[in-house]
């Protein structure tokens, strides 16, 4: 079969690799529709980094490596023991990779594994690829009313839905949303799906500007021509915002966000850095302000993301802002997303298609 293998460094192959086999409790999928992420397209520009170059703890593989973590697809067929699934089933999976046994897993948070990983990053083949074999554990079922090119929106849309969830945010609380891309957006649109009626945005490009409007955005500030930290005053009473999500990793606009939440209010990171960054213990100190870290999403998040597009409390959609096919990965995805990532929310790649 065809698929999009990782080799390393700027080196992304459309080859041919063997069709997996189907084992106890696993089903093969044909993705439908995949989405390239900002941590692929990492991998691309200086990777290995997330990929792994010594075996996997739990996959015990190492590049090359098939990409595409965010993805829907169609059952083609089932394995032994297999009950609650069956040919033809619409489906998205959670790419999560996790033992089941260390003490994070124990107490029911997978997404914190010691030994993590992801399908299409660490093992377990990828959705850049014309068949997939995973575990049923993977598996979310899509309603009818859920495309399947939809479907390849959850696992961004989880990341945002997770961080709002779990960050002290109440309805009615004013909020800072630093970095108006993918993530950016999917944080606003689990806000307004959750009753938010203060939302600002901190983004540099004009047209992520105009994304952050369009998908709810109450306010947006452009970091280069405004006080980020006076104009998050102005709105908020002098108070400065209740919660501040950083979706950008840079320091300068953590050193804002830090500065704009005010008294008890909190800082909550979902972005992945790429170098270290620094934090001045008496910022948070001072005024007891806290810091969190977010990791992708927890069970149940995705169900939650999908009932949200089922019932039309979250309607994603205009996310998407390209289509192409498997054999354009390179030129037409990673590419676009290198020199025209301002003009970009969600490529999707078309696998085996089906809106």
């Amino acid at each position: 079969m065809k698929a999009v293998r990782f080799h390393g460094k700027n080196d992304l192959r459309y080859e041919d690799v063997p069709v997996p086999m189907i084992g106890k409790g696993q089903v093969k999928l044909r993705p439908s529709w995949v989405g390239i992420c900002g941590s692929d397209l990492h991998e691309y520009l200086g990777g290995p980094n997330l990929c792994p170059t010594t075996p996997h703890p739990i996959t015990g593989e190492t590049v090359p490596l098939t990409f595409g973590h965010e993805f829907s697809g169609v059952i083609e067929e089932v394995g032994e023991g297999v009950s609650n699934y069956k040919v033809g089933d619409r489906v998205v999976v959670q790419p999560i990779i996790y033992d089941g046994t260390c003490g994070a897993c124990l107490e029911g948070l997978p997404n914190c594994c010691y030994s993590n990983g992801f399908v299409g990053l660490s093992g377990w083949g990828g959705g850049l690829a014309e068949h997939i074999v995973v575990p049923t554990s993977t598996l979310y079922h899509l309603p009818d009313n859920v495309p399947l090119e939809i479907g390849a929106l959850i696992e961004p849309l989880a990341v945002g839905w997770h961080a709002v969830k779990i960050s002290p945010f109440k309805k009615g609380d004013a909020v800072l949303i630093l970095g108006g891309g993918p993530i950016g957006i999917s944080v606003i649109l689990a806000l307004k799906a959750k009753g938010a009626e203060k939302i600002i945005v901190s983004e540099i490009s004009r047209r992520r500007q105009e994304f952050a409007r369009k998908f709810g955005a109450h306010y947006v500030i452009d970091p280069t021509k405004e006080d980020v930290v006076q104009r998050c005053r102005e709105l908020c009473e002098n108070q400065g915002v209740h919660v501040a999500y950083d979706c950008a990793g840079v320091q300068a606009g953590l050193d804002q966000a830090i500065k704009a939440v005010r008294a008890r209010g909190a800082v909550v990171n979902i972005a992945i850095w790429e170098k270290p960054c620094t934090i001045v213990p008496n910022e948070m100190c001072f005024k007891e302000r806290s810091y969190m870290g977010v990791a992708t999403y927890q069970i149940g998040d995705f169900q939650e993301v999908i009932d949200a597009i089922s019932s039309g409390g979250m309607n994603p959609h205009e996310m998407i802002t390209q289509r192409i096919k498997l054999t354009e990965v390179e030129e037409n995805g990673f590419k676009t997303l290198i020199h025209d990532k301002d003009n970009q929310v969600k490529i999707l790649v078309e696998v085996g298609g089906d809106k």
